[in-house]
């Protein structure tokens, strides 16, 4: 995997760098794991638009992902290696030997050709998944569920990771992306490796129209509002205004929003650094 910087030949391209597609195997996917998605443009049941600065984009088919990996002790081979417009890692096609197949994602080392599993009897090599507690300590793992069955519900994004520190009881102690350390019941399953299409983070957009690509129209920043409008708004000449906030006049930089009493605070060994 690699990102590639174009020649500045236009405005939009001199700032452009795109991730390469070296690692897609197929430019179609499997017609029965896709359905319809449909577009908001940011209006409720209602038509009415409750969330500004959405609409348009380009037309994306939803990929059915098994968060679950429910389809313990059978082994499955990679099919192919695809691109998913609805989110940032790459996703891998399996074929299970009993017939069936899935999407999950695509690890970084995962090639096609390559068997996983998942279930307790797996072994604890990329791609596989299997329940923490059977997962050596200090190995790096992703798309970890909260609730044994629930599905993985963390460290989904491309080249994120996580990394079982301890033990303690019933319970394993995971470091995640964010810095915080957690308990999280060892009943509850994780895929080991890395989540792969790590250079994500070092693309850049290079023009406003591939926001419109995405869904997201233009953003015009609360300082420029009129004072009916947004709580920084206003001012003679060009007012800085104020303390950032929302426009609902909360604190945007540095209020802590998480409930004080939260049941699952108690999980929480380490805060996330700031």
């Amino acid at each position: 995997m690699a990102v590639r910087k174009l020649k500045p030949t236009t405005p939009g391209q001199r700032h452009k760098v795109i991730g390469v597609f070296d690692e897609i195997t197929a430019s179609t996917p499997e017609k029965t794991l896709t359905v319809g998605k449909i577009s908001t443009g940011g209006r409720n049941a209602e038509g009415h638009r409750t969330t500004r600065y959405k609409g348009g984009g380009h037309k994306r088919k939803y990929r059915l992902i098994d968060f679950k990996r429910a389809k313990d002790g059978v082994p499955a081979t990679v099919k192919t290696i695809e691109y998913d417009p609805n989110r940032s890692a790459r996703i891998a096609l399996l074929y299970y030997v009993d017939g069936s197949k899935a999407y999950i994602i695509a690890p970084n080392g995962l090639t096609v050709g390559s068997t996983v599993m998942s279930g307790e009897n797996a072994a604890p090599e990329v791609g596989n998944a299997l329940p923490l507690s059977k997962i050596p300590v200090g190995t790096l793992i992703h798309n970890i569920e909260l609730r044994p069955g629930q599905g993985a519900f963390m460290v989904r994004s491309a080249g994120t990771f996580a990394q079982l520190t301890s033990r303690d009881g019933d319970y394993v102690i995971v470091k995640l992306p964010s810095g915080e350390t957690r308990k999280i019941l060892s009943t509850c399953k994780a895929t080991i490796g890395v989540v792969g299409n790590s250079d994500h983070a070092l693309e850049q957009s290079g023009k406003a129209g591939r926001s419109r690509w995405l869904g997201r129209r233009p953003h015009n920043r609360g300082v420029v509002m009129n004072p009916v409008d947004h709580p920084m708004g206003g001012g003679e000449g060009r007012a800085s205004g104020g303390h950032p906030r929302s426009r609902k006049g909360l604190y945007s930089k540095g209020l802590k929003t998480r409930a004080p009493k939260k049941h699952s605070s108690k999980y929480i060994v380490e805060r996330r650094k700031k």
